[in-house]
């Protein structure tokens, strides 16, 4: 297996869909429309694909100077625990630099992930919540 990552710029909402549902994370899934806007408004998006198939993505909103939030980070899950999430975020990380803080909100299925890939736990974020 040769997992190929890559920056895009454009990227289909079903695809993206697809591989949300596919790796357990809670997005709209449904509504395609709103998932395109997702995407099409990301500053950054990195695909892993193995044979063309999209396996993982993980989308970012960056200014490319102080801060940026990972919005999106998922992975198929029959291809999770061989290092696509962590390299996703590497590759994204490395375009960030090194003045750049690289900041996310987790699943609670993933609270003990994210330690293990070099994130620190945080306890002073607040959030006023979407309302659909």
């Amino acid at each position: 297996m040769e997992i190929i990552y890559e920056f895009v710029q454009k990227i289909d909402a079903s695809e993206v869909a697809d591989v949300f549902k596919k790796s357990g994370i809670t997005r709209p899934v449904d509504d395609l429309d709103r998932i395109q806007r997702m995407v099409d408004n990301a500053d950054i998006i990195v695909t892993a694909r193995n044979n063309g198939q999209l396996v993982g993505i993980t989308r970012a909103i960056t200014d490319y100077s102080y801060c940026c939030y990972l919005s999106d980070l998922a992975v198929d899950a029959e291809y999770q625990r061989i290092g696509i999430g962590k390299e996703l975020v590497r590759i994204v990380q490395e375009k960030l630099g090194e003045e750049v803080t690289l900041l996310l909100v987790a699943a609670p299925n993933a609270i003990e992930y994210y330690p293990r890939i070099g994130f620190e736990k945080l306890d002073k974020a607040f959030s006023i919540r979407r309302k659909r």
